[in-house]
């Protein structure tokens, strides 16, 4: 189970690794904190239809990785997600129903993080794992307890595990993350093409999956490997 604050987070984070172990018959699945209502530049969004339509781009983005487990959003405002016991327990009642063996998430203890969403997310993450793996946490959900193997935080502050990747998995990341399409503007291609901008799209998108290729490579150089997602491994959990 991977959980992103934001729709597109995870597959920034951990796309290629998700891939990988669809590939290999894992059951991967999202949970998604936010309604990403925020994920525009343009002051006149219609922002209903934009937490629809990013709804809609983070189920194609899953299936794009090999997804066929749940995507579940738990719909809190962008920018004002909180760890508190409601979220809380959403989080802990996903981690009870799906019983995954590891958990992807944002690491809340990064220096600098400007996105106090993402910080909120991790430590719903950890604070999540902890209520679920503990019987007197939450009874009243009727779900029975369930610890997971291994958390894996992406955006580490102090990575020591790298997950490799092959050029296939590259390429559902890039996949997925195109599949969030009404962010090319914004974490995407940063600046978008078409008539009268004088940019190229087609020079755009290549920048942008040059862009990924180097990210993955520069991560995965310190440990030997071509292409690899990096992460901080907890598996004392």
């Amino acid at each position: 189970m991977a959980i992103g604050a934001h729709p597109d987070d995870v597959e920034f984070g951990c796309g290629a690794t998700l891939a990988r172990w669809a590939a290999a018959g894992t059951r991967i699945h999202h949970l998604i904190c936010t309604d990403g209502s925020k994920g525009t530049w343009d002051p006149s969004a219609n922002l209903p239809e934009l937490v629809r339509r990013r709804q809609e781009e983070q189920r194609a983005a899953s299936r794009c990785l090999g997804g066929t487990g749940e995507v579940t959003f738990l719909g809190r405002i962008d920018g004002e997600l909180a760890n508190d016991a409601g979220a809380r327990s959403e989080v802990v009642a996903a981690i009870r129903t799906v019983r995954p063996d590891v958990i992807l998430g944002h690491d809340p203890w990064k220096r600098y993080r400007l996105h106090p969403d993402h910080r909120a997310a991790g430590w719903l993450t950890i604070d999540g794992i902890v209520a679920a793996r503990d019987p007197h946490f939450l009874p009243e959900l009727g779900l029975e307890r369930h610890r997971p193997s291994a958390l894996l935080l992406f955006e580490a502050d102090e990575v020591d595990h790298v997950e490799p990747a092959e050029p296939q998995h590259l390429r559902a990341r890039i996949a997925a993350l195109e599949a969030h399409r009404s962010q090319f503007e914004t974490t995407h291609y940063h600046r978008v093409g078409g008539a009268g901008s004088g940019l190229d799209p087609a020079e755009l998108h290549a920048e942008f999956v040059d862009r990924e290729r180097r990210l993955l490579a520069e991560a995965g150089h310190p440990f030997g490997v071509a292409l690899g997602e990096v992460f901080k491994l907890m598996d004392d959990l």
